[in-house]
């Protein structure tokens, strides 16, 4: 519209006014359109205080926020707890200081008088802290393995590289051994009184003593026997798979095979479990000989142990895994006369193997024992003279706990066992063979077979009747009035 007003302007000066008239309306609307942005943008601009800050507030102001940041406290942090420090051992009222070795020693008081002398007890005390193993040997005098076991593996052992504590005592029974006899002075089995009496008997105040001195002060034990009474056994632990602690303790011996059994009353191994003490028992060989091959076995399995325990560092390696029996069973002779063997404790045999003779001297008859079971040579007697029903060789079968406890509840049921023949629950079912199983009823014997033929335990003499524990073992005590 500016354009045209300007061309009638120039073109038609006749129409002055009219042009004039028409533009004075024109400019103001177009001034109406301009925007108004700027001038709002300067009134916000004036709004606005200042940004730079007034100098003199500034300089009242820093005083006081920094007396303010210094009245805050500052947290530090928390250090880091350190590890803590291992104490001295204490034990038989000696200090044995952190990766150190002593000899100490432990006296019953049994001996007559100033005669006899005390039992060396072996401390290897770690420098790091760790559990407290204990090794012991010789409770019955006349077995010697243990007591080699033990002498090499505490002498094997540097304290300032171990972790934890190892208390080794290689003779427990020092005056059995000093006369090459399985018992004490007064011929009772010390493997029989545990945990003893400090006002009993002579072998339950030993017992008594020995416990509460040293045995109370382990957290795991391993006790290490042979057989007994010319018999020898494949190395083995005895133990109670009741326990889920004695269980967890028996995996820790690499391949060395596993027989249940609760332990017969009186047992070191059976007062130590009933106590808190997770423990076994470990047999190798046979009495009144050192066998290298079975303490090599010893050595070896206690090692593993120490190791798995983190107490060392010595790796063993096992060719084959751990086996687990939770039925044995004895092979007796029917006849008497000279039994010759002829398997080997290991030995894998069959229902039908024959396991040795026995022949008459003077007729010269010859009976073979056979096997009735199949399963693995555990225990055997040596070649010897024997009497009708001697337990000659004992057979371990490998079956699941299951199992047998299905069976003991069967056997239960239908033939139950004569009062007089149930000693005690550990016992096991000596089974006759399968031909004579309906002729011969089931017979509950002690913790290995018959007393006397355990290696973990038996009577020290021929009981009579009426012995009580505080009567000599020869001679009965009288009837109480």
């Amino acid at each position: 519209m500016t354009l045209i007003a300007w061309s009638r302007m120039n073109h038609c000066r006749s129409h002055r006014w009219p042009i004039l008239v028409l533009l004075a309306g024109v400019v103001p609307a177009l001034s109406a359109q301009q925007p108004t942005e700027p001038r709002a943008e300067a009134d916000r601009t004036t709004a606005q205080p200042s940004a730079q800050p007034d100098t003199q507030d500034t300089q009242v102001k820093a005083p006081a926020a920094a007396a303010e940041a210094a009245a805050v406290p500052v947290t530090a942090p928390e250090p880091t707890p350190a590890p803590p420090a291992v104490q001295a051992f204490e034990l038989l009222g000696e200090a044995v200081q952190p990766g150190t070795w002593r000899q100490l020693a432990w006296s019953a008081s049994y001996h007559f008088g100033e005669l006899g002398g005390a039992t060396p007890v072996l401390v290897s005390h770690g420098a790091e802290p760790g559990p407290v193993l204990c090794l012991t040997g010789a409770v019955h005098g006349d077995e010697l393995n243990g007591i080699e076991i033990i002498r090499r593996v505490v002498h094997s052992l540097d304290p300032k590289g171990l972790s934890g504590t190892v208390i080794g005592v290689p003779i427990v029974n020092l005056a059995g051994f000093q006369r090459n006899s399985r018992y004490l002075p007064d011929r009772r089995d010390l493997n029989r009184y545990f945990p003893g009496s400090p006002t009993g008997s002579l072998a339950s105040r030993v017992a008594h003593s020995f416990f509460t001195q040293i045995i109370e002060r382990c957290d795991r034990l391993a006790d290490l026997h042979t057989g007994s009474f010319h018999r020898t056994n494949l190395p083995q632990l005895r133990a109670d798979l009741s326990n889920p602690a004695v269980v967890e303790l028996s995996r820790g011996f690499g391949g060395i095979a596993v027989l249940q059994t609760q332990g017969a009353k009186g047992t070191l191994r059976r007062a130590a479990v009933d106590a808190g003490i997770p423990a076994v028992t470990l047999e190798a060989g046979e009495p009144l000989r050192l066998q290298p091959q079975q303490v090599d076995q010893g050595v070896r399995g206690i090692e593993t142990l120490m190791h798995k325990l983190g107490m060392i560092n010595r790796q063993r390696n096992w060719p084959n895994p751990q086996p687990v029996f939770y039925e044995s069973y004895w092979v007796r002779s029917d006849h008497g006369g000279i039994l010759l063997t002829q398997v080997d404790v290991g030995d894998v045999v069959r229902e039908g193997t024959v396991l040795g003779t026995v022949t008459d001297p003077i007729t010269n008859v010859r009976h073979e024992v056979l096997s009735p079971y199949r399963g693995r040579i555990l225990g055997m007697a040596l070649n010897q003279v024997v009497m009708p029903g001697f337990a000659a060789f004992r057979v371990g079968i490998q079956t699941t706990e299951e199992a047998v406890q299905e069976e003991a509840a069967t056997a239960a049921d239908t033939q139950p066992v004569p009062a007089q023949e149930a000693r005690d629950d550990t016992s096991e079912i000596e089974r006759p063979p399968p031909e004579r199983a309906e002729e011969m009823p089931p017979r509950i014997e002690g913790d290995d077979a018959p007393e006397e033929e355990s290696g973990e335990g038996g009577p020290a003499a021929p009981e009579r009747a009426g012995e009580t524990d505080d009567a000599p073992a020869a001679v009965a005590a009288p009837p109480e009035p």
